[in-house]
């Protein structure tokens, strides 16, 4: 007795100070049974049935999100195409791709560049993508570059007004960086479209860009230029002859890059005066 009194004060010194339980607990009694589980309806029963939801009206004019098979960048594809195709005039096609949404380059660009010109000289210049200078007056060919563009046409004895001046694309991508592949594809429905609309029988494009795109070529410009070639077109029933030549940012990279533009401005106007002969 005296042994579990002292027991009891050790507890108590231990901070032992309350029972777990008000009754004793017998830990050697065995476990009691698991409760019994609920008895499984029959296998012949219907299944419980659940209410179906209404179903989503398909919206008009086709299916326009995933369910039409295309990607982001094929259905801004096909916007630019709709859009351009619907212009019947080189002012309906400026104002249509001005408020054309479907390429994030318009939110940068401070202007949508207008081609500049004689629509129906027969000979259209298409030069590298807008820069800052271009960009801030909605113009193509605009600043120094411009200026060194009029140098080259007058030493063969053209002016901007013997015809039509226009980019690759509209818009200038932010910090003048290369357009990217998704890009070119978006604006290249606005590009054929003036192409059409101002039905050259000559093109001259003025440096990589241009000259990649509509040629089909791969390779710098050194490699393109220097020879007239055929390309067929959306919209035209014939092939369109064009000639890849330096850009005039160009011209200051080396001698050999203005003796090439030299040597191209000599065929562009051997081939203007027999074009003149015929």
């Amino acid at each position: 007795m005296m042994d579990a009194l002292a027991l009891l004060r050790l507890y108590v010194d231990w901070g032992a100070d309350a029972a777990l339980d008000d009754d004793p607990t017998d830990r050697l009694a065995a476990a009691p049974p698991p409760p019994a589980r609920p008895l499984s309806p029959p296998r012949d029963a219907a299944p419980p049935t659940r209410q179906a939801s209404p179903a989503r009206a398909a919206p008009p004019g086709g299916p326009t999100g995933p369910e039409d098979g295309l990607t982001l960048i094929d259905r801004a594809v096909l916007r630019a195409r709709q859009a351009a195709e619907a212009a019947s005039s080189i002012a309906d096609l400026h104002a249509a791709m001005t408020a054309f949404d479907g390429c994030a380059l318009r939110e940068t660009a401070t202007h949508t560049i207008a081609p500049a010109g004689r629509a129906g000289s027969g000979l259209m210049l298409i030069g590298e993508p807008p820069d800052a200078t271009e960009d801030r007056g909605g113009t193509p060919f605009a600043g120094p570059t411009g200026q060194m563009l009029d140098r080259m046409l007058a030493s063969i004895g053209l002016r901007r007004d013997d015809l039509l001046l226009a980019p690759v694309i509209p818009w200038r991508p932010p910090g003048e960086r290369p357009p990217s592949p998704a890009e070119l594809r978006i604006c290249e429905p606005f590009l054929h479209r003036l192409i059409a609309l101002a039905a050259p029988r000559r093109v001259i494009l003025m440096g990589n860009m241009p000259a990649r795109l509509l040629t089909g070529e791969q390779g710098g410009i050194a490699r393109l230029r220097g020879r007239w070639r055929d390309i067929t077109l959306p919209g035209r029933s014939s092939p369109l002859p064009v000639l890849p030549m330096r850009h005039p940012s160009q011209l200051g990279a080396s001698p050999a890059a203005r003796r090439d533009a030299w040597k191209d401005l000599l065929l562009l106007r051997t081939t203007l005066d027999a074009d003149a002969d015929t």
